[in-house]
């Protein structure tokens, strides 16, 4: 196995990974490369380089990206990738901005305590990979059904994220959970290990699940209007992590350790039921 397909193996898991062997070569690739350099951002920020290194590897992707998308050659090995399985579906360079200054943005500051409306712009930056990329692989060019997609699928799986990385995110000076939400919880503390002790953070995390579960529900819809073959591979990313949701909502919000898992068995059972 190579080194971009154990990548993604690591950051999708068994089930979603062999949703994507069931794709034709082409896209399988594409989706290969694009979650592979998702991983690659993100590894960089969470890496134990310092903030003036990490800068440096983000502004050379805008430059690589310039490279990419003018056509000129690429000095990445995962640059030489994108340029030869991504671009031949037309992919929007924007995308890949947006997703690069979203991670990019916990290089000097980690995100501590956003507003609702700046973990908005996270969860759609984020998660813009899945939805808005992944769909135009597939096939989709509904640019309204990508965009309603991006937003809630993309909303529900780094809520859902976030929730179950809570205490690995406070060990690391990150706070996901939305500053109007822990007011409403009587939470007024930002710092990360001390909400993470405190006796009212299921109430915040109660309030964020709904915010998923809505965005849950939106992406479900959106996805009954695409055709199965398209929706598929999405729908099985979206059932695995709403398992994840699920299990921690049957539990309790005041539980967060230790992180929910879910089975290789019982996401093989999830990836035979959304495949066939």
């Amino acid at each position: 196995m190579s080194n971009i397909h154990k990548t993604i193996r690591h950051k999708t898991g068994t089930a979603v990974f062999l949703g994507m062997r069931m794709l034709p070569k082409a896209k399988r690739e594409a989706l290969y490369t694009l979650f592979a350099w998702a991983r690659h951002i993100e590894d960089v920020v969470e890496s134990s380089l310092n903030d003036k290194e990490k800068q440096e590897i983000i502004n050379g992707w805008h430059l690589e990206l310039d490279n990419i998308f003018d056509k000129k050659v690429p000095a990445t090995e995962i640059g030489r990738r994108i340029y030869k399985n991504c671009l031949r579906f037309k992919l929007p360079k924007d995308e890949f901005i947006n997703m690069l200054d979203i991670i990019s943005k916990n290089v000097n500051t980690p995100l501590q305590a956003p507003t609702l409306k700046q973990l908005t712009g996270y969860c759609r930056g984020v998660g813009g990979m899945t939805g808005s990329l992944s769909l135009r692989v597939f096939g989709c060019s509904d640019e309204k059904i990508i965009g309603d997609l991006s937003n809630s699928m993309g909303t529900a799986v780094q809520i859902t994220n976030i929730l179950r990385n809570i205490k690995e995110d406070a060990n690391n000076n990150r706070l996901y959970v939305p500053q109007e939400l822990l007011l409403e919880a009587g939470i007024t503390s930002t710092d990360p290990k001390t909400v993470l002790v405190d006796k009212n953070l299921a109430i915040a995390r109660r309030n964020l699940a709904g915010i998923a579960a809505e965005n849950y529900h939106l992406a479900y819809d959106v996805l009954s209007l695409l055709d199965k073959k398209t929706a598929r591979p999405l729908r099985l990313i979206l059932d695995i992590y709403k398992k994840y949701f699920d299990i921690m909502e049957k539990r309790g919000w005041e539980i967060i350790s230790p992180k929910p898992e879910i089975s290789k068995l019982r996401k093989l059972q999830i990836l035979i039921k959304t495949m066939f």
